[in-house]
């Protein structure tokens, strides 16, 4: 079994600017980049939007990877250039493509809940997936697994002999798991995928390791099993897969293989064209940073 047990910090960050609502960052960190095909990773809330905008993320681009919407409360608007428009609500799953190109915005819709709380995670397209047709999914029937104080919803991937509909391009796994009050349950794993959890809410012993809301506790691989124990009701977000072996350039919203690439996306994006037009959003797309002054080196999973 690996070695590797290790809890990583998050990072606020303003989601969509400086007065954008903030967002805990856990993937990638300054330890770890992936974990599996899983290349990002930030969590929110519970955030009150009563008084406040909630979450507004105008028209941007994005090559190369899937973004993963799940929602634990309230409702986020989904629009993008292939002329989806879908809201999420909790326990539903909306995937987006990206592939060779796409843009989309997501927003507090104008009829909402009190309070909004999620995630929203990347998956990494290996390279001869990484330029596939753009497309958008929207999942409300999952599957789900229970098994005494344990519920497991599979997002993605195949967990325990469940299977996610949702299209995956690498093996692996994701999946929201909820644990009773006071409960102790014990997962099926794969040895060859390295896992870590996340716990959105309540307090949870997870391999012997005590975890609170906020840092990601990567597990490593080798494991056949992970034991769970709850103090009160715990709800956590279980990623996993087969470690992504290519080494990758992550820059903005876009993942490549080599600076020249990246360059190009934000060209692409800069001129208008190549990702479509986002019809509908009620505000202006959100322009591409300067590009840095050294040039972008492919980085592997590990920093």
């Amino acid at each position: 079994m690996s070695a590797e047990v290790e809890l990583l910090e998050g990072a606020p960050v303003a989601l969509g600017g400086l007065r954008g609502m903030e967002v805990v960052r856990t993937l990638p960190s300054k330890q770890r980049r992936m974990v599996g095909a899983w290349c990002f990773l930030d969590a929110y809330g519970p955030h009150d939007v009563t008084r406040s905008a909630g979450m507004r993320v105008g028209p941007h681009p994005h090559t190369g990877l899937q973004t993963v919407s799940w929602l634990v409360r309230g409702e986020i608007l989904h629009r993008d250039s292939l002329g989806s428009r879908q809201e999420i609500r909790p326990g539903q799953l909306n995937l987006m493509t990206a592939g060779r190109g796409i843009s989309h915005s997501e927003e507090t819709p104008a009829v909402h809940s009190a309070v909004l709380h999620g995630v929203q995670l990347w998956v990494a397209l290996p390279g001869s997936d990484r330029d596939v047709a753009p497309a958008f999914t929207h999942h409300a029937d999952l599957p789900v697994l229970t098994d005494g104080g344990l519920t497991a919803t599979v997002l993605m991937g195949e967990l325990a002999g469940a299977a996610s509909p949702a299209r995956c391009y690498t093996p692996m796994v994701g999946a929201e798991i909820t644990v009773a009050a006071g409960s102790v349950a014990r997962l099926p794993l794969r040895p060859e995928f390295e896992y870590a959890v996340l716990l959105l809410n309540g307090a949870a012993t997870v391999a012997d390791v005590p975890v609170a809301p906020g840092p990601l506790l990567y597990l490593g691989d080798g494991r056949s099993s992970l034991s769970l124990t709850a103090g009160p009701p715990s709800r956590l977000m279980l990623l996993g897969g087969e470690p992504f072996e290519e080494r990758i350039v992550m820059w903005w919203n876009f993942v490549g293989r080599d600076h020249e690439e990246i360059v190009a996306a934000r060209q692409g994006w800069a001129a208008g064209g190549r990702f479509g037009e986002v019809r509908g959003y009620d505000g202006p797309s959100i322009p591409a940073p300067p590009m840095p002054i050294s040039r972008l080196v492919p980085r592997g999973r590990v920093r």
